[in-house]
């Protein structure tokens, strides 16, 4: 398909395209599915932050080891996370999904308990960043240095995208986005009062990038926060206060539709 020409043509097609993977039948093969096993606040924010944080490779396997994160923690993740001893994370010592392994999987228990005793919980630990800042970029580069506050190997580090660093954090936007909007359609929770969907910033992958440049929604070549800074600016010209409702039409078409 060709670029379309102008703004307006551009917004009415990816409108159509975001209603269209905006639904229920979208929760089944997607991650999001995890974190809609669960009713409780804390239950679903824990067993979401996790699951996108594992939210790379092939889709079968990251939710096929979600469910077993889950599992691990006696699919009730925040009475694990409040109530467990330190014998049960001995629990853990075999789970791995790629390069996240059990070292990794036992810090994330530790640092996550550490925020709901010591952070009032992972919303509050995102808003104080974006209370200080205005923006997402200080909300997620605030809530890395609280995760990373207790000892822990530098190799973990990697598994918590920082755009003070450069990261495109696109794991970290999926959960915000999967947190934060709210529009009734069934797929994110919006559970999220704190932080508005406006300031959202997109959960830029290959797909994304690949759409993002195709419709000149993205003139940068890396896949950096830069990136994702120019490309939301763009989005927010589509849609002001509800910018990556349109991840669901970059996403959806570059992993369903082959474009």
């Amino acid at each position: 398909m060709a670029k379309l020409d102008n703004i307006a043509e551009l917004r009415i097609f990816l409108d159509q395209k975001a209603n269209f993977y905006n639904n229920p039948d979208f929760i089944k093969s997607d991650p999001i599915s995890i974190p809609h096993l669960y009713i409780k606040k804390e239950d679903i924010e824990i067993s979401a932050f996790l699951t996108s944080i594992i939210s790379w490779g092939n889709r079968s396997m990251i939710i096929r080891n979600a469910l077993k994160i889950n599992a691990l923690m006696d699919n009730s993740p925040a009475d694990f996370l409040m109530n467990y001893q330190e014998k049960d994370l001995a629990r853990f010592n075999k789970f791995v999904h790629r390069t996240f392994n059990s070292t990794d999987c036992i810090y994330f228990i530790s640092a996550l308990k550490n925020i709901y005793e010591n952070h009032e919980g992972l919303e509050a630990a995102f808003h104080a960043g974006y209370q200080n800042s205005g923006n997402v970029y200080g909300a997620i580069s605030h809530f890395f240095d609280i995760f990373f506050e207790l000892e822990h190997l530098k190799r973990t580090h990697k598994h918590v995208s920082n755009p003070a660093k450069g990261s495109a954090a696109k794991r970290i936007n999926m959960f915000l986005r999967w947190m934060v909007r709210n529009d009734g359609r069934g797929v994110d929770f919006g559970i999220w009062n704190s932080i508005p969907s406006a300031a959202l910033m997109i959960p830029l992958d290959v797909h994304t990038a690949r759409l993002g440049r195709k419709y000149n929604l993205l003139l940068r070549k890396s896949n950096d926060w830069k990136a994702v800074d120019e490309y939301t600016k763009n989005l927010r010209k589509l849609d002001p206060l509800d910018p990556i409702k349109y991840d669901f039409a970059l996403f959806g078409m570059g992993v369903f539709e082959g474009k």
